[in-house]
């Protein structure tokens, strides 16, 4: 299993991930915020998007990321949403979005 085995904030709104294959990802609150997992983003049921991505502002921060046990992280992005559990495979599977 890859897993991060460092998660550096390079700013307000940009992160890097380096993963135990030596693999390095970088991410930004923008796209994270337009790709967030949870339910009120995305239809549980049918799999559709629910976010409407132009409602997502351009200059979107971190306020706070927090690590969700072994396998995850959490972001309160800049516009309130706080509700995405992004696991560790999901970040790794939207890198190279």
């Amino acid at each position: 299993m890859i897993e991060p085995t460092r998660i550096i904030e390079e700013s307000s709104s940009s992160l890097s991930i380096e993963w135990s294959d030596g693999a390095v990802t970088n991410y930004d609150a923008f796209y994270l915020r337009r790709l967030c997992p949870c339910a009120g983003c995305i239809d549980e049921w049918t799999g559709e998007k629910r976010l409407d991505p132009k409602t997502v502002p351009d200059n979107l921060s971190f306020d706070s990321i927090s690590i969700v046990g072994r396998y995850a992280l959490n972001f309160r992005f800049s516009d309130g949403h706080d509700s995405g559990i992004f696991s560790f495979d999901y970040l790794r599977s939207i890198a190279s979005r």
